[in-house]
Formats: C-alpha cells, structure tokens, sequence
C-alpha cells in the first residue's frame, strides 16, 4: 500500500485502536463433525477512535458489525488480533483486570425489550451494575441511578416500575441509563435506534449526543441507516463481508465515496425534495456467505467496474486523501 498504512496511531497514548481484529466461528460438518469449516464473521479490522468521537460504522445485515463491537468489548472472545484501549491490550487481560475495565466499556443493545430483565425494576435494571462494582451503600446508589434517569429523560417516579410498563423509547432510556450509570468513557451503540419509530429515533440520537458533550462519551455508533450515522458520526467505517472496505470522515465519505460498494449504498438514500431524482445503483446478485467468500475481492461478484485482477487478487487499503481509505483495485492513491 501506498502511503501511510491505515489505521496506525500516531502515538501510544490512542484512545482505541482496534487492529487486524478476526472472529470465526467453526462450523461443523463431516464424519463425527471432524471436518470443521469457519465463518469469517470478522476478518482483519482495523480502525482509530479518539475520545470524544464517534465512529459509524455502516453495512449490510451479516456483514459482521455486531460481532465486532462484541469482540472489542470481549463479551465473545476474538479469534485474533488486538485491541488497545486507553494503550492497553484488553485481549491479554484476566478475568478481574478486565471486570474493572468493563466500568469504562460499555454497550446499548438494539431490542429495549429483550436486553432488560422483565422481573427487575428500572431501579434494580440500572443500579445493579454499581451493586456488581461495589459502588456506594443503597442510598448512595438509588440517588445515581435517579439522577442518570433524569439525564436521559426519565422522572424519579419511574424508579420502581418494570420494563412492560413503558413504551419503546422509554425502554430504550432505560437502557442507557444502564449503560451511563457508571460512567464509561468509551459506549458501543449497537443500532439502538432501529426498532424505534422515527419521531422517537431524533429524540433518542440528539438525546446521545447531548450526553456525548455532557460526559464526554466515545461512540461506535452501529447502524444499516446512512442518514442516522450521517447526523451523529464524525468519523464512518463501511464494512462488508467482515472487512472494513472505506473509512473516512463523515464530510469526505458522503462527499466522495470511492469504493463503489459505497457508492451503491449512498445512492438508496432517500431525498426529502421530490423534483431531484438522485440515480440509484443497483447491485448485481446476493451478499455472499461469510462461510464461502470469493477470492481475490469480496466484491468482485457485485461490481460493475470488475476486471481480471479483482477475481484473484486481494486490493489494499489505499489512501485516497487525506485520512481517507478505500480497499479497491480502482482507486488512487493521494500520495
């Protein structure tokens, strides 16, 4: 690759720094299960975080987007790789290390519902993480969690009430109260808007960029939906097929794609004004399964711009301007 390699930060002290991170998943099969084959969930990621950012990281259903947000959090285990979180390897850290470390990591799941217990109140639901911690005495710990639920929206009387009397977006805040309630400098937010309506979505995306300024919050932001991710990111990663295919900030990627993948994807999103008609792009064939990727590019099966080289050979990730990368054969590089 020409240039800088991707991805590399300039000092020790990066806030995150997550690099050539890989989760497969072994799928059995033959004689007795003796023949394992692997599901390339998360091949090879690599991406900077700085504090008070927020990364959007975009792609379709399958790409792997979840998986690696679980993986930097640990809460499943990675195949290989690194991940350096305030200049400290997480994956080398034991059991009791990394529980101190979860106080400073933390994640907002994308069903409301199915992520809070239907038998703990909302008081339980988000103190039991100070409980877990040994934060407080009780008193201590009741006035926390009334005060983080009025930071994202939510009253005092609301404390001993269980998850089935609240509505959707309600739920939601209860869920990031939980997440919040400790204080964690780096919050993984895994589409939590998705199963909201759209009115209650604005709410729940300026809410968390409200207590982003507040509290000084470091997002990955997950999401399928490039006007949301377009609105709260600073910094966007395309995934596809369990690879980062460009990274860019969010001004330069909406701007300027470069890898036609992107291309495609910014040209479904809607237009409010009904006189521009923007030309959509339609992909060729289906995603391919992560249990049998394509050789050479990922993408080569969908491209239109596909030539010889792309069926075998594996195109680097090229700097295309400046902190702006793009894995493909056809892109130039700024240097």
């Amino acid at each position: 690759m020409k240039g800088k390699p991707i991805l590399e930060p300039s000092t020790d002290a990066s806030f995150l720094y997550v690099k050539n991170l890989k989760k497969h998943f072994p799928v059995r099969s033959g004689f007795f299960f003796r023949n394992p084959e692997w599901v390339y969930a998360v091949n090879g990621v690599s991406f900077i975080l700085d504090r008070q950012q927020t990364l959007g990281l975009v792609g379709e259903s399958g790409c792997g987007k979840s998986t690696l947000a679980r993986c930097i959090l640990r809460l499943i285990e990675p195949t290989a790789g690194q991940v350096f979180f305030e200049g400290v390897n997480i994956l080398d850290l034991d059991d009791i290390a990394m529980k101190k470390l979860r106080r400073r990591m933390q994640m907002i799941f994308q069903d409301p519902f199915s992520s809070l217990n239907p038998r703990m109140s909302v008081e339980e639901a988000v103190g039991d993480a100070l409980t877990i911690h040994g934060i407080g005495n009780y008193s201590e710990r009741q006035q926390k969690v009334a005060e983080i639920l009025q930071k994202v929206g939510l009253k005092k009387e609301h404390l001993k009430r269980y998850p089935h009397e609240f509505s959707g977006g309600q739920r939601q805040r209860i869920g990031i109260a939980r997440a919040l309630v400790l204080e964690p400098a780096l919050v993984v937010c895994d589409e939590p808007v998705s199963a909201l309506d759209v009115s209650i979505q604005a709410q729940i995306i300026n809410m968390l960029m409200d207590l982003q300024a507040d509290m000084g919050l470091s997002y990955i932001f997950i999401s399928h939906d490039l006007s949301v991710v377009e609105h709260i990111s600073t910094t966007v990663a395309v995934m596809y097929l369990g690879q980062i295919v460009e990274y860019a900030s969010k001004q330069d990627l909406y701007r300027s794609p470069a890898h036609p993948y992107v291309q495609a994807l910014l040209s479904a999103i809607p237009v409010a004004n009904p006189r521009i008609r923007p030309k959509r792009i339609i992909l060729e064939g289906d995603v391919p399964t992560s249990l049998f990727l394509p050789s050479g590019c990922y993408f080569h099966p969908r491209c239109s711009y596909r030539m010889e080289k792309c069926l075998h050979q594996t195109p680097p990730f090229t700097e295309v301007g400046s902190n702006h990368f793009a894995a493909c054969h056809f892109v130039k590089s700024s240097y």
